[in-house]
């Protein structure tokens, strides 16, 4: 099993992945263009900043993870041929932070925020923050969208980990 090539297809495909982030940036940035130029009535002109801000938080996530993978490609061939152990212990301890961080931020914390924000929008009658929970319901929809994916790509690869740590006790 060599683990420099799961582990930089691992990678790519987490480049790839974070292009949906930006891609979904971008659309929320269109809405807010659209909303200004053609929103006549107070509900549409209020989803303006709402939308532009999801945008530019999407795309931040999208350029950060973009960036980070990228550069991430070229250490692990770096580090595994440093000390192939080391590496795979690293990655391996990466792998389970990472596998933890989407149990209780993804899959715990964005559905509880988002239940929030759907109740909130029962009580709350001004469009401002109406279409800011509406923004945010959908900004947080696209994340665990993307990050569902993400998450069963790293926890296929935590595994393949796993076999390669015991592979090498042997």
């Amino acid at each position: 099993m060599d683990i420099l090539k799961i582990a930089t297809d691992w990678a790519k495909t987490e480049v790839f992945s974070t292009r949906f982030f930006i891609i979904f940036a971008i659309l929320f940035l269109i809405a807010s263009v659209g909303f200004w130029q053609l929103g006549k009535t107070e509900i549409a002109k209020a989803y303006i900043i709402p939308t532009l801000v999801a945008g530019a938080l999407l795309l931040t996530i999208g350029l950060g993870l973009f960036y980070t993978n990228k550069t991430r490609i070229k250490q692990f061939e770096k580090a595994y041929n440093n000390n192939a152990i080391t590496f795979v212990e690293a990655e391996l301890e990466r792998a389970e932070s990472t596998l933890k961080e989407y149990k209780n931020v993804v899959f715990t914390a964005i559905p509880i925020i988002i239940a929030t924000c759907a109740l909130l929008i029962i009580f709350l009658k001004t469009p401002i923050w109406r279409a800011s929970m509406i923004t945010t319901i959908a900004m947080l929809v696209v994340i665990l969208l993307i990050d569902g994916t993400a998450h069963g790509r790293i926890d296929a690869y935590n595994k393949q980990l796993i076999a390669v740590k015991n592979q090498l006790k042997n």
